[in-house]
């Protein structure tokens, strides 16, 4: 875990420069991409799977270590050929993992983050999971498994792969040519983060196209039918946390209410959307049919809550970066409070995002959770080492956002 925190002190940054220039370049053509709370949603997803992942939340339920000791059939050396087959197997893997979430219900809570956002940039590319708590990835490596291919090599070229992911989730690049026979282009992904009819669930390859070519889930991107982003049961928050759960929580809820004993089991293994007849009818749910008459979701919102988002946005950011510079030096026990502070400044201002009267409550829970962090430790965590007089400044917000929040939300209101 600290290799991988030393990686994403890489990745981030780049992330954020590719993001701003694809921000500045909307503006200056006049085809701006981006809103601002939309914005702060998504990158504010990329906080909490860069938390969750780093402190190891997802239980492992079959480990491709353990698949690659057991059932290889052969062994292949460590050599470049190995790196390029072991591409190639991921990418399978990734295509197979990717089709399963889109088509049962119980798998879609993993995947519905990173299709929640209505807009469609760079940024949309950062909503990732926080619910997968069980990993049966290395289910669908199999394949790798038996050729032999080592573990340190899934280990290295798995995280390069997932970053490859990124620089297609743009609207500014149109069609690329002989290049869509080869790889998966933004024209290709546009048409998979669609809720329009033809586009839906099409186009799962992830660095390949050849997947969905030979398995029927191919679909061209059509000038008389721009993409219309989301999902279609929209989600209708900025927070992301929410977002991750709201699926599972209505399967509960589906599962509770109905009172056919042969649909509360199967409903978690039926096709995505499908819910049991009765509760249907007596709990409907907002469905988007006609996608080209949707209203994206948002709030009036004052410029003082905007500045004040963001503020909090960049000040997390920055807590953030403390925790990855400092993650090796810290106890497993200030690792699970750091994080689990982190979790609740993210779920306390997005809710503050999208207006919500609970929001001054929120944030006061996680300033008390704060400050009674700063009663035990007696300063920020290592903050001070990165920033001489983080902790003070901490503290000094601490006590002030509840105050501002309610504010705030009391005005809109």
């Amino acid at each position: 875990m600290e290799a991988y925190a030393q990686v994403l002190l890489i990745a981030i940054p780049v992330f954020f420069v590719l993001i701003l220039i694809e921000v500045l370049y909307g503006h200056i053509k006049g085809s701006q991409t981006y809103t601002s709370m939309d914005t702060i949603s998504s990158l504010s997803s990329g906080i909490t799977n860069t938390i969750f992942e780093i402190m190891g939340l997802t239980i492992v339920v079959i480990s491709y270590s353990w698949l690659v000791d057991n059932i290889a059939l052969i062994s292949i050396e460590n050599n470049v050929f190995v790196y390029l087959l072991c591409f190639i197997a991921i990418d399978f893997a990734g295509y197979c993992n990717h089709r399963l979430q889109h088509s049962v219900n119980f798998f879609w809570n993993i995947h519905i983050i990173h299709h929640s956002s209505e807009e469609f940039n760079l940024a949309c590319a950062l909503r990732q999971t926080i619910s997968n708590l069980f990993g049966i990835g290395a289910i669908f490596l199999v394949p790798a498994a038996m050729l032999g291919i080592p573990a340190e090599v899934i280990a290295v070229v798995a995280p390069l792969h997932l970053f490859l992911q990124f620089w297609y989730h743009t609207r500014h690049i149109g069609k690329l040519g002989w290049l869509e026979y080869l790889i998966v282009t933004p024209s290709q992904h546009r048409v998979h983060h669609a809720i329009n009819d033809i586009y839906l669930d099409k186009n799962m390859g992830q660095i390949f196209p050849y997947w969905d070519r030979m398995f029927g889930t191919f679909q061209e991107e059509l000038d008389h039918e721009p993409p219309v982003y989301g999902v279609k049961r929209a989600v209708r928050t900025w927070n992301p946390i929410t977002i991750n759960y709201q699926h599972l929580w209505l399967l509960i809820k589906d599962a509770w209410r109905t009172d056919n004993i042969i649909d509360k089991f199967r409903i978690w293994w039926m096709p995505t959307g499908w819910r049991p007849a009765d509760v249907a009818k007596q709990y409907p749910i907002e469905h988007i049919e006609d996608s080209s008459r949707y209203t994206k979701y948002g709030h009036p919102t004052s410029k003082a809550l905007h500045f004040w988002t963001w503020f909090q946005f960049l000040l997390t950011n920055i807590l953030v970066v403390d925790f990855l510079i400092h993650f090796a030096d810290m106890g497993w026990r200030q690792v699970l409070l750091y994080g689990s502070f982190l979790f609740a400044q993210v779920y306390a201002y997005s809710t503050a995002m999208d207006q919500d009267r609970r929001a001054p409550v929120f944030e006061l829970i996680k300033s008390i959770f704060g400050m009674t962090l700063f009663w035990q430790l007696g300063s920020w965590f290592l903050l001070d080492q990165l920033l001489p007089g983080g902790s003070c400044f901490v503290q000094s917000y601490l006590l002030l956002s509840p105050i501002a929040v309610y504010i705030f939300i009391s005005f809109r209101h």
